[in-house]
């Protein structure tokens, strides 16, 4: 599988992380960090990404064939620029080939609460087949600790993409 993960903003910087980590060696990641992502890596990790203002990468080709992308976390301004079309950064751009090409495109917003304007931008997209999935933690998988409801998400993420994992007890 050929997945591009793209980070925006800055929170929620370390839980993107785990979930690169998570992933099962097989997966052929495309990492792209915005601005305010990178600062948090280049302080607290030593991490290789693409230059977000590179829309030349391969990733910005419909004609390099990826499998899914997911945004996280997702900004409101990333949101709001891949609703209304705006291609002006890789992510963006990446996320307009992935929607038309018709690719799995999974947006993890991260803000809350939201507001009408945000709440209209992932109607508007969810229409489209884009999957809406904010970092929402599942307390009916009785998590003891942050890391059980890190792995709760990621989980469901990785559920998303059809990526086996045992990172939380599923319902029997």
């Amino acid at each position: 599988m050929k997945l591009i993960v793209a980070i925006t903003g800055a929170s929620g910087v370390l839980l993107a992380e785990k979930f690169i980590q998570k992933l099962p060696k097989s997966v052929e990641v495309f990492l792209v960090v915005s601005k305010n992502a990178q600062t948090v890596f280049q302080k607290e990790q030593n991490i290789t990404t693409f230059d977000n203002s590179n829309i030349s990468a391969s990733i910005a080709s419909g004609s390099f064939k990826t499998d899914a992308m997911i945004v996280l976390p997702c900004s409101m301004n990333t949101l709001a620029k891949i609703s209304s079309g705006i291609s002006d950064n890789l992510t963006t751009r990446a996320a307009s080939v992935m929607i038309k090409e018709q690719r799995k495109l999974i947006l993890a917003p991260r803000e809350m609460p939201f507001s009408a304007i945000s709440l209209e931008n992932m109607l508007k997209l969810s229409r489209l087949n884009i999957i809406i999935a904010p970092p929402v933690i599942g307390y009916y998988a009785n998590p003891d600790s942050l890391e059980d409801m890190e792995n709760f998400m990621i989980g469901k993420w990785f559920d998303l993409l059809d990526i086996e994992h045992d990172l939380f007890k599923r319902w029997e």
